[in-house]
């Protein structure tokens, strides 16, 4: 079957609406018509090449949502008309981190691919068209395994449940799962795009009692306060809030339990680690690029600090995306104030345009 796509065709190149040919699903595939999909920056990223992903041509778009239109013989999880989302911790469930409880640092997510010599999920004149991160949320319609999906209930909006695929597992779950924010705790968020209200979000929905949003857009700043930040700090050399860490160790006496760093920049990193209070924990959040070096001065380890990493909100998405969705039912978690822009497909270039210039917390793309 046919279906209209942005395909991605190489760094530098603007994607380009295009037909590709969808497959039928094979036994443990699911066949998704999709109705939205966010623009993350994880897809920017990737077409700078900045992170690690499959050669081109390619197909972004990893935080899709959509209603089921075909299942292969062997799937149980979903049926045809159920409305689901999807993310990018494909998991084989048999490997030693799945058996452990940590089915998004799977080691064998080949196993959720198609093998070598099957027909390709997506091509184009009979040639490949790679899926980026094993989804291909920029196409009208998605072949995916099954595990990438979970059945989700139709009254929630498509459109905000598709945050929850990326932004809000990965920001959500690194404050609850990664960290495990503390009650009556001290945050710093480093960051407030998507990702960095996510995690003010989680940090809020944890019970924090201080959370400190830092940002070099006075803009985001404004909007982090409406998802949970207490307090805010702009950063930038002519900031009158002058140096980062130590205007976050003034607001919180001395240094904060927890801080994040959404973007993903070596020098953020530093300065989480540099904000925290004796015994306090950093969580690198964002994608730093490959062949980056992170420098610490170790004497601060002697105070017990402690630094991580995190990879989608360390999420067992089929557990965690219906809580997430449960807390948005209870206006506890809000999604609907994450979309700033809706869009066409067509208008996917401007998307990245606008979130290159921090003027968005999310895009999401609405199909018709």
């Amino acid at each position: 079957m046919k279906a209209r796509a942005a395909v991605f065709r190489g760094k530098g190149v603007a994607l380009n609406i295009e037909e590709v040919e969808i497959d039928n699903p094979h036994p443990n595939e699911v066949l998704v018509k999709t109705v939205a999909c966010g623009v993350c920056h994880s897809d920017l990223h990737y077409m700078q090449g900045s992170i690690l992903g499959p050669p081109p041509p390619t197909i972004p778009g990893h935080e899709p949502a959509g209603i089921v239109e075909a299942v292969g013989s062997a799937v149980r999880s979903v049926a045809v008309g159920d409305h689901v989302i999807a993310c990018t911790s494909l998991f084989c469930g048999r490997c030693k981190q799945c058996q452990q409880g940590r089915p998004y640092l799977c080691v064998d997510r080949q196993a959720c691919q198609r093998k070598e010599g099957d027909a390709p999920r997506v091509s184009q004149d009979g040639k490949p068209v790679e899926q980026f991160a094993d989804l291909s949320g920029f196409c009208e319609k998605m072949l995916v395994h099954e595990t990438a999906v979970v059945t989700i209930d139709d009254d929630i909006p498509l459109e905000s449940a598709a945050l929850v695929g990326c932004a809000v597992t990965t920001g959500v779950g690194a404050a609850l799962n990664t960290a495990k924010v503390r009650p009556g705790s001290t945050v710093a968020v480093f960051g407030a795009g998507g990702i960095g209200i996510s995690i003010i979000q989680g940090a809020r929905i944890a019970g924090a009692k201080q959370i400190i949003a830092i940002d070099l857009v006075p803009e985001k700043l404004e909007i982090a306060c409406k998802f949970g930040a207490t307090h805010t700090i702009l950063g930038g050399p002519d900031s009158p809030d002058g140096d980062p860490v130590r205007a976050v160790k003034k607001l919180s006496r001395g240094g904060v339990d927890y801080a994040f760093d959404a973007v993903g920049m070596t020098q953020l990193s530093q300065q989480c680690f540099y904000s925290l209070a004796p015994r306090g924990l950093a969580i690198i959040v964002g994608a730093i690029p490959p062949g980056q070096k992170l420098e610490l001065d170790p004497a601060h380890f002697y105070v017990e600090k402690s630094i991580t990493g995190c990879y989608m909100g360390s999420n067992r998405f089929h557990i965690d995306a219906l809580d997430y969705l449960d807390l948005y039912k209870q206006d506890r978690l809000d999604l609907d104030s994450m979309i700033s822009e809706r869009i066409r497909l067509e208008d996917i270039n401007e998307a990245f345009k606008l979130m290159e210039g921090g003027k968005v917390t999310r895009s999401v793309i609405t199909f018709d």
